[in-house]
């Protein structure tokens, strides 16, 4: 990174340090006005990245003929300023409305090699009412960009897409639903929703998705709950890729495939047991997708087995998880492409991996995962995190083909598309969290990336992908 330019991050840093001291000492300065019927209140939402990231995609990039660095640092920055209002019309029922934009940058060049560039564009802009009818009975409506997220996010989370063009590929600051419209319910515990959504999509890259569905779940506690959610993707230009005949030769590639996906998503998790073994939970995730335009059939899921020691120095917590998503099999005139929708894509959501993530979709991909978290202060967290990945079926897509090389046999050349060993990478992640206040969060992390047997056959030499990254958000 150029003198200059390191002297504007550390400017940058300072400034929001700054800013983040003063609105920390004061009470709701952000609360303009308040009444026992009106609210008007402002929100602001700030951070900056350093980034750096050695052999990316294991050098597999490195192509001589393309102009590629797979050692990069970079730096992204956001703000997201925005001013809700809200009116009581009487006790029970209230109207409220939001307005909130983004601003995002990447100084340097990033991963996917662009940079330099940002974005400003709409983020929140909704109108609500809510009403409470009974004690146990009330509704909500709400319409226009707003976030909306389903069950854990393994298909409904991230409205919005950053990167690219938009800057800020790391953060993802971005994740309200361009159009949007909701029902909610509520009876009890029971909760139930209705939508419409449209994504907010890359310019360079929007393929016009439009869903509907529904989504019903009771919840006894945050961590005790079960749900079900339908996906119907009523239009929608984005592509399919299907394997080739026995997986020889180039995927094909069909436009529009998503269209009239059809998908079930069932989410559970709870702690069984009441006595000594209290502390043990198990969480499920399952979806099934159909399209009979298409004869489409596709599967995905998750099991999650983990511990809690909160009378334990540090309240250790261990987990394991395991996670699979379904990939085309090239002996079937089906298609069997699990689709991710738009899933929570970080280490600790939806994410396959934390480096290889970058290049494994949730799709055609399996993983076993282990974590450890440890509380070292009240507020201080150490999160360590491994994760094998593997294919789920061989001469099949990965990310759309990308892993497609040329192998021979009998002497004649032969394109193969997906892997022949299923063995993908390891994954190996350290991040560390810090609560400065309850409005600053400070945020490092470090992780490393080992070749599998599958991405090693596919060059002849591949290299340790490694990555960090320090941010600091202020939230108000």
């Amino acid at each position: 990174m150029r003198p200059k330019n390191t002297i504007k991050v550390s400017l940058l840093f300072i400034a929001i340090f700054h800013v983040a001291s003063i609105t920390s000492q004061e009470k709701n300065p952000l609360l303009f006005y308040k009444s026992s019927k009106t609210e008007l209140r402002g929100h602001v939402q700030t951070g900056i990245n350093l980034v750096a990231e050695t052999n990316l995609f294991w050098n597999l990039a490195d192509t001589p003929s393309l102009d590629f660095d797979s050692d990069t640092q970079w730096v992204e920055s956001y703000l997201k300023p925005g001013i809700s209002f809200s009116y009581g019309i009487d006790s029970n029922n209230k109207l409220y409305t939001k307005v909130s934009l983004v601003g995002s940058h990447t100084l340097g060049t990033d991963a996917f090699d662009e940079g330099n560039n940002g974005q400003i564009t709409l983020e929140e802009a909704h109108i609500g009412f809510s009403s409470k009818l009974s004690d146990n009975f009330s509704l909500k409506t709400v319409l226009g960009s707003q976030e909306l997220k389903l069950g854990t996010g393994m298909l409904i989370a991230n409205g919005a897409s950053s990167g690219f063009e938009r800057g800020a590929l790391k953060f993802g600051p971005r994740k309200a639903w361009q159009y949007a419209g909701l029902l909610e319910m509520n009876y009890k515990k029971l909760n139930s929703k209705f939508f419409y959504l449209a994504p907010n999509e890359l310019p360079s890259n929007d393929t016009d998705n439009a869903l509907i569905g529904s989504d019903i779940n009771y919840f006894t506690s945050k961590n005790s709950y079960i749900g079900l959610s339908y996906i119907n993707v009523v239009s929608s230009q984005a592509p399919y890729p299907k394997a080739a005949p026995n997986g020889n030769g180039a995927p094909i590639i069909t436009p529009g495939s998503r269209e009239n996906l059809n998908a079930l998503n069932l989410y559970a998790r709870n702690n069984p047991f009441k006595t000594q073994l209290k502390n043990l939970f198990f969480a499920f995730d399952g979806a099934y997708q159909w399209n009979s335009r298409i004869n489409l059939n596709s599967w995905g899921g998750r099991i999650q087995l983990g511990y809690e020691f909160p009378e334990t120095k540090w309240k250790p917590m261990v987990m394991y998880s395991y996670q699979v998503f379904s990939g085309d099999n090239p002996n079937t005139e089906g298609l069997e492409r699990f689709d991710p929708l738009y899933f929570e894509g970080s280490p600790s959501a939806w994410s396959t991996g934390s480096k290889s993530s970058m290049v494994f979709i949730n799709s055609n991909v399996q993983a076993h995962g282990l974590t450890g978290k440890f509380q070292i202060k009240p507020r201080d967290i150490i999160t360590l995190r491994y994760t094998h990945i593997r294919a789920h079926r061989l001469l099949s897509p990965i990310q759309f083909g990308q892993a497609a090389r040329v192998e021979f046999s009998d002497g004649i050349p032969t394109v193969i598309s997906g892997v022949t060993n299923a063995h993908l990478a390891d994954d190996f992640f350290i991040e560390y969290n810090k609560i400065v206040t309850k409005n600053i969060y400070v945020n490092a992390g470090f992780s490393l990336s080992v070749a599998g047997d599958g991405i090693s056959t596919i060059v002849n030499k591949t290299s340790l992908w490694t990555g960090a990254f320090l941010n600091i958000v202020l939230n108000y």
